[in-house]
């Protein structure tokens, strides 16, 4: 056996051992399908394809996860060569064989590339999936054409329609991959790849070439009416049931100039602009600008009685953050670094306490929009109407100790919240008025339409009126949108919140608001009409 020769650098790198050429793509965290690894893949392959010494080439990434997408660091922007259509051709058309090992993830276009490979092993725990449609787009990268001659109709539309992703064992059933092998070590998956091939137990194909899907007009009509019931007011759904019945109708290369048409038609989509407003604006919400600190408090005191309370006690125990019941415990044996204050709780109770406890811990009051914060200790951790969970809620400091708000943020992110940070007045308090006003203008059956254009107001609305709405009602989804574009205008100008996002994020996680229109704040300042 030779020794490795290491022809090119990060963040891909082509070496030899043997007869086998690898390939590896190392760009952390995620391996994201940046340019620079779109031209390092080309140029590693065009390196294996040269090198007489190779006879079979196998694409493997370093670190926690194959190709888990795109580069978002690139989203929108113009695209940059090597397209990434033409990266997979290039290997698709590669005349010696070619070996893709899958682990952590193959998303998006790292499942286009793997497709393209001409055979897949994916080492179990890994998992697949093709997620654009949450982004309001479809794989453009042969992902349409490709996928349905592997799987099947069916399976292709529900994994592009529905954008799940797909565990190993289900994808090898489907014929997405076609070993699953065990271990967690992709790079020696990698060396037993090439023996496999050696020993004639591969049998490399070329997607492209595989018998074209049959087109199954039922499993077409199935997936529109569903759509047409619970997504109605999506786009790219539906522009996904379109691309894959034109890999039944259509020969592969004429499918594909199908397959960017639908897709050009979603970039240009309104909503894909709001679903990747959200998806930015979701990473933000925890930020306290100016404050570098990524600290995460390890003991929290509870105090009180409140459902949250006992709905932390999982989340805790994975996070490594001790929960302490200060109604059982005493303070000098639980030096807790901050204390949840049940809102219920009697004043003078809680005075009493906190006169016995350091002076530095952090004091943070549990409320809802129905029994809101007293402001006893200067920051309330609002959550939204009907919840018993934390999986969002605001944090509102009327205390101007950044730090201490920011280290609370952190901890809350850590139990799995997304928590939004604010100042003064809770903005929840305010969307959920703004709310209401709404609802006692309207009509319930009006509200239950909403649903029909994305609306999810499944608490405000009772099972007899989802039965009775019939039909859309644009001007009542006018009315509650302009509310609250009003509100996240004034609590932005006021300065209440850090990023007129963050009131995006309560509205569409808190209250249902539809995820593809962006935002209130997102539609006021682009002057978007519901």
């Amino acid at each position: 056996m030779s020794t490795p020769e290491t022809l090119t650098a990060a963040p891909v790198q082509f070496s030899r051992e043997g007869r086998c050429g690898k390939i590896c793509i190392n760009n952390p965290p995620v391996n994201a399908l940046g340019q620079a690894v779109r031209q390092g893949l080309l140029e590693a392959l065009q390196q294996a394809l040269e090198d007489k010494a190779v006879d079979v080439i196998v694409v493997v990434a370093a670190g926690r996860t194959f190709i888990a997408g795109a580069d978002i660091r690139e989203f929108g922007k113009s695209p940059q060569p090597p397209l990434l259509a033409n990266v997979i051709t290039a290997l698709e058309d590669s005349h010696k064989p070619i070996v893709a090992v899958l682990h952590g993830t193959a998303l998006g276009g790292g499942l286009e590339v793997a497709l393209g490979c001409h055979w897949r092993i994916a080492l179990e725990g890994t998992r697949v999936g093709l997620p654009e449609v949450k982004l309001g787009l479809l794989p453009g990268a042969g992902g349409t054409q490709r996928l349905p001659r592997l799987a099947g109709i069916d399976m292709a539309l529900d994994m592009m329609t529905s954008g799940r992703f797909v565990d190993a064992s289900e994808a090898w059933h489907h014929g997405i991959v076609d070993e699953v092998v065990a271990g967690d070590d992709p790079q020696a998956v990698a060396r037993m790849a090439a023996k496999q091939w050696m020993a004639g137990q591969i049998m490399p194909r070329v997607t492209r070439k595989l018998s074209a899907p049959a087109n199954e007009e039922d499993a077409m009509e199935r997936y529109r009416e569903r759509l047409g019931r619970d997504v109605p007011y999506l786009f790219s759904p539906f522009r996904c049931v379109e691309a894959v019945e034109a890999a039944t109708q259509l020969p592969f290369t004429d499918g594909i100039a199908r397959e960017r048409e639908l897709f050009r038609q979603c970039m240009d989509s309104p909503q894909r602009a709001g679903l990747i407003h959200h998806f930015f604006a979701v990473r933000d919400t925890y930020k306290v600008p100016g404050v570098k600190s990524d600290a995460v408090l390890t003991t929290l005191g509870l105090l009180g009685h409140h459902p949250l309370f006992e709905a932390l006690a999982a989340p805790a125990a994975k996070a490594g953050v001790t929960l302490v019941n200060l109604d059982e415990a005493t303070s000098s044996s639980n030096p807790v670094t901050a204390c949840l204050v049940a809102a219920d709780i009697d004043s003078s109770r809680y005075q009493r306490l906190r006169n016995s406890m350091p002076t530095d811990l952090i004091w943070i009051e549990v409320a809802t929009t129905d029994v809101m914060s007293r402001s006893i200790s200067g920051i309330s951790l609002v959550l939204p109407p009907h919840a018993t969970d934390l999986l969002v809620c605001e944090l509102v400091d009327n205390t101007g100790n950044a730090i201490r708000i920011q280290e609370m943020a952190n901890t809350l992110r850590r139990l799995k919240c997304q928590v939004v940070v604010t100042k003064g007045q809770s903005v929840i308090a305010k969307l959920d008025k703004a709310l209401k006003h709404s609802l006692n203008e309207n009509t319930e059956a009006q509200v239950v339409a909403w649903s029909a254009q994305g609306w999810d107001l499944t608490p405000w609305q009772s099972s007899e009126s989802l039965e009775r709405a019939q039909a859309h009602d644009a001007d009542a989804c006018r009315m509650l949108d302009h509310a609250w574009q009003e509100v996240a205008l004034r609590v932005s100008a006021a300065g209440q919140v850090h990023r007129g996002s963050d009131v995006d994020v309560l509205a569409i996680q808190a209250f249902g608001y539809p995820a593809h229109l962006g935002g209130p704040s997102f539609r006021a300042l682009s002057g978007a009409e519901s």
